[in-house]
């Protein structure tokens, strides 16, 4: 039985006479930039996210972009980073000119190692960013008391947990400012690119506002330089309809990943995930650590198992930055993590039989 990492396919069967209904809802209403389906879902997401305003945007990168922008971080600036993350968190940083100083993970977690943050702030810095990597909410209270102490702004790299919680408050509400992405592999995920910010900050919800939309409330009037990056009447239809099944696919999710964490941990050479007793995180990837990472992929693949590895290579390792700030030092748990981790299938659709490969053939591997 072949095991694909991602299926698109069982999920729109289960949702098609609402997904057709909310394309039909929209063609014919002939409006397709900023109308009611954006009104509604941004609505609807902030309700859900426990925020006062959701902005939708073009993608999670520029959801990040525009909340740097809005909070006037630039040129001189420094915003610290995880070392540990995919490169859209750093994209947005140096598009707005800002310098990155990154910040290794906790080993366990994954997420950034808040013991850490502390000494790597200067007189220069501006903001956090923390990134829920894989679905688990970094350590918020601990990031937000240091950023309290100095006057730091809190941004939230949400783009891979939506609808997770920590200490019972939904991701998307734990700083000044979080970004989403709607990228169709996501637990909440459009038909194509898609993001959103979330806030309870009114002047800085209103400047998004005005930054997505080239710096206009009213046609032809442009009170700043602004971009365009909109959610459309389309994607957000579609956002609707997923959105009131996210619970639900987020509860399968739990289900598989509880299942692995059973099962797996027979296995003596996998390190599985860690979750604290703080974090209810949604499992975006289950993701787990082999010494020879290499050989399990292999096997894996022998046995028509499909998996990813999220992500091989560090941003600091990268040539969009390794070449252009060769200053970085190493990170030496980043790049340990980059070469044990492996995505194992974990999406909201697979099956108890393809779940039962999925095992098998990783006991199989001692």
């Amino acid at each position: 039985m072949k095991v694909p990492f991602l299926d698109f396919h069982s999920p729109y069967l289960e949702l098609k006479a609402d997904l057709d209904a909310a394309y039909l809802r929209v063609m014919e209403s002939g409006h397709y930039i900023l109308g009611g389906e954006v009104d509604a879902f941004e609505s609807e997401f902030a309700t859900y996210c426990e925020t006062k305003y959701c902005i939708g945007v073009g993608n999670g990168l520029e959801a990040l972009h525009l909340i740097l922008r809005a909070m006037e971080i630039g040129v001189g600036d420094e915003v610290i980073v995880p070392a540990n993350t995919y490169i859209a968190s750093w994209l947005a940083i140096s598009q707005v000119g800002a310098n990155i100083v990154p910040v290794e993970p906790d080993e366990k977690t994954y997420n950034i190692d808040p013991l850490f943050i502390e000494s790597a702030i200067t007189n220069r810095t501006k903001a956090i960013m923390a990134v829920h990597l894989y679905g688990q909410p970094a350590d918020m209270d601990a990031i937000n008391e240091i950023a309290a102490r100095h006057n730091l702004k809190v941004i939230e790299d949400a783009a891979q947990a939506h609808g997770a919680r920590y200490k019972n408050r939904r991701v998307g509400s734990l700083g000044d400012a979080a970004g989403f992405s709607f990228y169709p592999t996501k637990n909440l995920g459009a038909i194509g690119d898609a993001g959103a910010v979330t806030t309870n900050d009114d002047e800085l919800a209103d400047k998004i506002r005005l930054l997505r939309n080239y710096g206009s409330r009213v046609k032809y009037e442009n009170e700043i330089q602004g971009y365009n990056s909109r959610l459309d009447e389309l994607q957000a239809a579609f956002l609707r309809v997923k959105l009131a099944k996210l619970d639900d696919w987020n509860a399968r999710r739990t289900g598989v990943a509880m299942h692995y964490l059973q099962t797996l941990s027979k296995n003596p050479n996998l390190t599985l995930p860690f979750v604290p007793e703080w974090a209810e995180p949604v499992w975006h990837l289950f993701v787990v650590r082999h010494p020879n990472r290499y050989n399990l992929e292999q096997h894996l693949q022998q046995n028509d198992i499909s998996t990813l590895i999220h992500y091989p290579v560090p941003p600091h390792l990268s040539n969009a930055y390794s070449k252009k700030h060769g200053n970085l030092r190493a990170f030496p748990i980043s790049e340990l993590l980059s070469k044990e981790i492996l995505s194992l299938p974990v999406g909201s659709h697979i099956s108890k039989q393809q779940i039962d490969v999925v095992t098998k053939a990783i006991l199989e591997h001692m």
